[in-house]
């Protein structure tokens, strides 16, 4: 716990974060490749690149100063998921804690007194301890487990599929051999793939190590992990780096190294209220994952899947989708819903008014289960609009990919704020 002298300097600071986050942020990425250069194999440099790291990173510090009251309340566990699937160990927090305060203090100056730094050390320095705790319990956890691991495990490409012209599902399967672990529907793997320098941030003559999480789109099973990747073409920005390689070079009998399956962002399978499941894009991926999993461990569950994309050609999992419907026909529980933007326009309030309540009766929208994934201007609108038709914000779960937290609510920050070592 802070000091409240501690509490009450950094409360102070806000003024200063307002003006100067970025430049800190900025500057402390800068410093901190600069002295330590394998951390470049643990951050997404196309998000340093556009200035989405340091901005997102800014809003988080200036954040957790405007709520550090409420420290205790912040739910560190999506970052603490992330960390173990990235291998972040003890040893990493001091480095980055001593170039982050060594860019406040070289940013502001003479505005950052000694009692000002003081006090963000001791902030500093509680978050971190939270998150080492945390993340030593759950390293034991998934490496004890059966079938579990810790760092990276090769896997084999057992086959691939193409879902639609942009979209590949890649099909893992253990090099080793033996047991792999489970998951809980939402979660996701984390692939580690070594390339030549993009010319950009790494020359083209080094190589370098590229970490990405991707969810996993089917359900649970003891004999493969499902990917589903849509190959990233960039509009006046580099393609994703990954994605095409994937698309492009990866090839069955390939093997990629990665992480145990993790994330927070998980289908509640002991509840039996209701369940929306709203996705659009490439977030269709843990959801899928989430309505497989739940008709086969809840079919008198009543759920309610909808999809938007551009088109029909632009839809995966067609086939998947259309068993699923058949199968649950009769028992009236699953109602599938496709919206298809080119002739139906984006989700709207009116969309998802018609669609979610087909057979959920209005005294259940308030106790409904909410899953969003998507873009995140979509997640955003989605949210907003939820709320208004009376879904109830504690029962509304999104996941984000990327460095981006817009704050949906506030009180979702606290359950979600981000922190430094953000991926």
């Amino acid at each position: 716990m802070l000091s409240q002298k501690s509490i009450q300097i950094i409360k102070s600071t806000v003024p200063l974060l307002e003006k100067y986050g970025v430049e800190i942020t900025s500057l402390f990425y800068k410093n901190m490749f600069e002295a330590q250069p394998q951390f470049l194999n643990i951050f997404n440099h196309s998000n340093q690149r556009n200035q989405k790291q340091p901005v997102a990173l800014a809003n988080t510090i200036l954040q957790s100063a405007i709520h550090i009251e409420k420290l205790n309340e912040i739910n560190l566990m999506p970052i603490v998921h992330k960390h173990v699937a990235l291998g972040i160990t003890p040893e990493m927090y001091p480095i980055v804690g001593a170039h982050l305060l060594g860019a406040m203090k070289t940013v502001m100056q003479d505005e950052a007194t000694p009692e000002i730094m003081a006090a963000w050390t001791e902030a500093y320095r509680a978050v971190a301890q939270a998150f080492m705790d945390a993340e030593e319990d759950l390293y034991f956890e998934t490496e004890e487990q059966i079938g579990g691991w810790k760092d990276t495990r090769e896997f084999v490409v057992d086959r691939i599929e193409e879902e639609t012209p942009l979209i590949k599902s890649f099909y893992f399967k253990a090099y080793d051999g033996k047991e792999i672990a489970t998951y809980i529907p939402g979660q996701y793997i984390t692939v580690k793939i070594t390339l030549p320098g993009d010319g950009v941030d790494v020359p083209t003559d080094k190589m370098r190590t590229y970490v990405r999480h991707y969810s996993l789109s089917d359900k649970p099973n003891d004999e493969y992990y499902r990917i589903s990747i849509k190959k990233e073409l960039g509009k006046n920005t580099p393609n994703g780096i990954v994605s095409n390689h994937f698309h492009n070079n990866i090839k069955v009998g390939d093997v990629v190294p990665m992480s145990v399956p993790a994330g927070d962002f998980v289908v509640n399978n002991d509840s039996e209220t209701p369940i929306l499941l709203i996705c659009g894009g490439v977030g269709i991926n843990p959801l899928f994952s989430m309505l497989k999993e739940t008709l086969v461990q809840q079919p008198d569950r009543k759920i309610n899947f909808i999809f938007s994309t551009h088109c029909e050609s632009s839809q995966p999992f067609k086939e998947e989708l259309k068993q699923l419907e058949d199968d649950y026909k009769e028992t009236g529980n699953l109602k599938i819903n496709l919206v298809y933007s080119e002739n139906q326009g984006h989700i709207n309030k009116e969309i998802i008014e018609k669609y979610s309540t087909q057979h959920v009766d209005q005294a259940e929208i308030a106790e409904t289960d909410v899953y969003i994934c998507g873009p995140v201007p979509f997640m955003m609108q989605v949210n907003k609009d939820l709320l208004q038709l009376g879904f109830h914000k504690e029962n509304v779960h999104y996941e984000l990919f990327g460095p981006l937290t817009p704050v949906l609510e506030e009180n979702q920050m606290l359950r979600g704020v981000k922190n430094i070592i953000e991926n």
